[in-house]
């Protein structure tokens, strides 16, 4: 894992943004969404923060979020005709990074704040709450986004 990968159970959230290594392609490039094949990368049943972008003439962020399956996502994101618009003339995006589920929300509400994505939320809204169930605050936990370093 590369945030937060320790036995550590608790991380410290506060200074600067952490490099969690976002993954790229074997030439030392972010995929292009439409050239990745989820299964050869052995991305079945991985759990991860993931970023989706458009690069061009007008590059943009389009979406940072978690998953338990990065395959799934991946093929959900197919079917997402909102996403798919953004790749005008194959400049489609992306890349994951391995982060344990307890750091996921943090690390997706940081770069949700920093990158303003043009597509926050890509599923359903959440399933309604219990109301006996108390409100769990998610702290933002600082990264860099794809391509910055510090």
């Amino acid at each position: 894992m590369a945030l937060f990968g320790k036995k550590k159970k608790t991380a410290e959230l506060d200074g600067p943004p952490r490099d969690i290594s976002w993954i790229k392609s074997p030439k030392n490039v972010f995929y292009r969404f439409f050239n990745l094949d989820p299964d050869e990368e052995g991305l079945k049943n991985m759990s991860a923060v993931f970023v989706l972008w458009h690069g061009g003439y007008r590059p943009e962020w389009i979406h940072a979020g978690k998953t338990d399956d990065m395959a799934a996502t991946i093929n959900e994101i197919y079917a997402n005709e909102e996403i798919m618009d953004y790749d005008r003339d194959g400049k489609l995006f992306i890349t994951w990074s391995q982060i344990k589920p307890e750091f996921q929300d943090g690390v997706v509400l940081y770069l949700n704040q920093v990158m303003t994505p043009s597509v926050p939320f890509l599923t359903i809204p959440p399933e309604e709450e219990d109301e006996d169930e108390e409100e769990i605050e998610i702290i933002p936990i600082p990264v860099y986004p794809p391509g910055v370093t510090g």
